[in-house]
């Protein structure tokens, strides 16, 4: 194979891409089966099985039990705004996740007290095995489950004050910068890292997608006088949504 040549799996995987996008393989099509790809394009069985997981892997595809492989109906994706801190009347966990004032959803959490990983502890500055509080929560928009996060927060920090469970107390629910207000703790940053990466299956069962969807992450990170208050990351099925980002100038 010379440079730039492609392997003949990803040609077909190309072509059969190529129809399902112009139309001419529209959603709820059986894919052509192994056998016409193989007469069709000239191929060996490898090539066309290859293919056609291609095609999965993309999340173009899907696989129906006993009926065979049928091309997907491809979402228009909707849009996830995310502007940083929120405002000073406060926000709910929707809102802290979906920062459109317009968007209204629900969500669903469970906490419980664990370790920080060595991932987690650095991103707390704090040592592993340290005790945090662990919130993980399942958001839904018009029922429709949307979107995780999972959010560590040190116990240093927030044990034995009224905010250690975020969905309990007198700010049960709230954000974390008006929770941290409430123990005289100042949020002055907020980071956001955006990365992406195949879903694992626990996630994919929650939001509803198929094997090898890719999902988005942000990993999220508020501060108060440069110490790491709360870290989170928020996952969210990328075929569905965008994230756009409201940047102010100051």
């Amino acid at each position: 194979m010379t440079f730039g040549e492609q392997p003949a799996y990803l040609r077909v995987a190309g072509d059969l891409r190529k129809k399902i996008v112009d139309g001419s393989l529209p959603p709820h099509t059986r894919l052509p089966s192994q056998a016409r790809i193989r007469e069709e394009y000239g191929v060996s069985d490898t090539v066309a099985l290859e293919a056609r997981k291609v095609l999965m892997a993309e999340g173009l595809v899907e696989g129906r039990s006993g009926s065979g492989t049928y091309v997907r109906e491809r979402p228009v994706p909707r849009r996830i705004a995310r502007s940083g801190f929120r405002p000073p009347t406060g926000a709910t966990p929707f809102r802290q996740e979906q920062a459109d004032g317009e968007a209204r959803g629900t969500w669903e959490s469970r906490s419980a007290q664990a370790e920080a990983s060595v991932a987690v502890a650095e991103r707390l500055a704090i040592r592993p095995g340290d005790r945090v509080m662990c919130t993980r929560y399942l958001f839904r928009d018009a029922g429709e489950a949307m979107m995780l996060s999972t959010s560590w927060e040190p116990l240093a920090v927030t044990g034995r004050t009224p905010v250690m469970l975020p969905e309990e107390g007198p700010l049960g629910g709230m954000g974390v910068v008006e929770r941290m207000a409430a123990i005289d703790v100042v949020v002055d940053n907020v980071t956001e890292e955006v990365g992406a990466r195949p879903g694992l299956a626990e996630e994919l069962l929650a939001l509803g997608g198929v094997p090898g969807h890719v999902v988005v992450v942000i990993q999220r990170t508020y501060y108060a006088s440069g110490r790491p208050v709360e870290t989170a990351d928020v996952v969210i099925p990328a075929d569905r949504y965008r994230v756009a980002y409201h940047l102010p100038v100051k």
